[in-house]
């Protein structure tokens, strides 16, 4: 808002000193993700104290693991900081025009909610037994039911696909090497080093390949040449797939102190340089990627997560005075994996949310193999000591702290390999 503003101001021919700073996206970027570092570190403090009031505490199984009674009545529904976090700078300082701004929001705001009644269900279970002066145990069934998140998520895969694949603001540029038609409205030139080179701008629903060389790859190309006109069906399936997988990872992963916060955070700046990069068309053509056009204005959203995520773990950093809830993991999971759609570097996912992928992939080997098992032999058995992952080397006596660094360590790890991945092919 105060971006649009200013340009305001400045189309009616009112100037204010410092206000051509606000042309500058960096310059946004750095305030996007310091206010909404302010946000959560002030607002933050006060949230948790609201929660407390309201019973909003956690409710711990007892699994057998070390300091988890230390957890009990810690609030619950902390992703309320980060969303209002992420919210707050974006509607503040970035251009509310461009398509993937607004996308973003809705992302944010619609898992949110989900996630927010989820959490709102199970705190009202709880208010429940007490009134009724019975002892209340956390079960499977006191949130939303599975089906219903799922069916959630879907619909939001299926608003993102659909808005990239069909919206007319959301295109892709790639090098023209032919002689170009002086009537193609598609094809863009353009003074690069003193060379003209040439561009043709396309809807394409393309993604890209890491570590190969021509690493342009065309989801048309899965189906047969007659079903080509039905690749949008394609495409937002896959969409599907990828917020449903990397919303489900986040939530399993937000299980220990501060590990899903800092892991998202990490991930955030991966994010963040894709998007720069991607955003702008210099360095997309320094490093021979796509150019996305109206995409370098995303970075504003993305800073304001990293400053969120950053700002919650003052809190939620072990021993945790606030946890997220699937109001925050099941945001962030989603936010996570829009953006990497938005970029075409979907399938760099398994490499940059590697913890996220290892511990939702925990999980469905170790209930797979215990139906297996129970189904051959009569008893089911286990792989890992507990799933997810991070219970497991709880469960061999390693302290919470150090699982979450070490995982921090693997995921950073990650980044800098899906970075690396801009210019090794």
């Amino acid at each position: 808002m105060l971006y649009h503003l200013f340009q305001w101001f400045k189309q009616i021919g009112l100037k204010f000193p410092g206000s051509a700073l606000f042309d500058f996206i960096t310059f946004r970027v750095l305030l996007a993700m310091l206010l909404s570092l302010v946000i959560t570190l002030i607002f933050g403090r006060n949230l948790i104290y609201i929660l407390r009031r309201k019973l909003a505490g956690e409710t711990v199984r007892d699994l057998g693991l070390a300091g988890e009674q230390t957890k009990k009545g810690t609030p619950t529904m902390g992703g309320l900081i980060i969303i209002l976090g992420i919210l707050v700078p974006t509607l503040l300082f970035a251009n509310l025009n461009k398509v993937y701004i607004r996308l973003m929001i809705v992302s944010t705001i619609w898992l949110g909610i989900i996630g927010f009644i989820d959490d709102y269900l199970k705190l009202r279970a709880k208010r429940i037994a007490q009134q009724k002066g019975e002892k209340y145990k956390k079960g499977d069934k006191d949130g939303l039911a599975g089906w219903f998140k799922i069916l959630g998520q879907v619909g939001l895969g299926i608003i993102v696909g659909a808005t990239l694949y069909f919206s007319s603001h959301v295109t892709t540029w790639r090098e023209f090497t032919g002689t170009p038609n002086p009537s193609d409205t598609t094809i863009k030139t353009v003074i690069v080093n003193g060379k003209v080179k040439h561009f043709v701008e396309t809807k394409a629903p393309l993604t890209t390949i890491p570590f190969v060389r021509n690493h342009e790859f065309n989801y048309s190309k899965l189906l047969p040449a007659g079903l080509r006109d039905y690749t949008w069906v394609l495409y937002i399936l896959i969409v599907i797939f990828i917020i449903t997988a990397v919303s489900n990872g986040a939530n399993i992963t937000d299980g220990l102190d501060g590990l899903a916060a800092g892991t998202s955070a990490l991930i955030g700046v991966c994010l963040g340089i894709f998007a720069y990069a991607s955003g702008n068309f210099f360095f997309a053509d320094y490093l021979n990627i796509m150019y996305i056009p109206n995409l370098a204005e995303l970075s504003i959203f993305i800073a304001a997560m990293i400053g969120a995520c950053i700002g919650f773990l003052w809190y939620n950093s072990y021993p945790a005075q606030v946890f997220m809830g699937d109001t925050g993991s099941l945001t962030l999971g989603g936010i996570i994996a829009a953006i990497a759609i938005i970029v075409h570097k979907e399938l760099l996912i398994p490499i940059f949310c590697g913890v996220f992928f290892v511990e939702l992939l925990s999980v469905t080997i170790q209930v797979t193999y215990f139906k297996y098992t129970k189904k051959k032999y009569g008893e089911g058995r286990r792989i890992f000591l507990m799933s997810p992952l991070h219970h497991h080397y709880q469960k061999k006596g390693y302290h919470e702290a150090k699982i979450v660094t070490r995982f921090w360590i693997v995921t950073i790890l990650c980044v800098v390999t899906s970075i690396v991945t801009l210019k090794l092919r």
